[in-house]
């Protein structure tokens, strides 16, 4: 059977465009299910507790922060904490 170009053009951008609409009827219909669903969740959720707060200075850097920050500082550089000398340090 031979068929024409238009129709050839035709049936693909028909077969395209319904594709698509069953691409947003699908993505609709998760939306609206996962919605409910999250409102369902929600209502049924228990609070977590609050955190104790930590007891820190904000003016003091601890020797823990120190160790910290020149531990990322020798990773990013690809060396060993020994390498690098921190001389000194603000916390903000």
């Amino acid at each position: 059977m031979n068929y024409s170009n238009l129709f050839v053009c035709l049936m693909g951008v028909g077969t395209v465009f319904v594709g698509l609409v069953c691409i947003i009827a699908l993505v609709s219909v998760m939306s609206y299910i996962c919605t409910k669903t999250d409102k369902v969740m929600q209502k049924r959720a228990i609070p977590a507790p609050a955190a104790a707060p930590v007891a820190v200075s904000s003016s003091v850097v601890t020797p823990e922060m120190v160790a910290a920050v020149s531990a990322a500082i020798a990773e990013e550089m690809g060396t060993s904490v020994d390498a690098i000398r921190i001389v000194s340090m603000k916390k903000l």
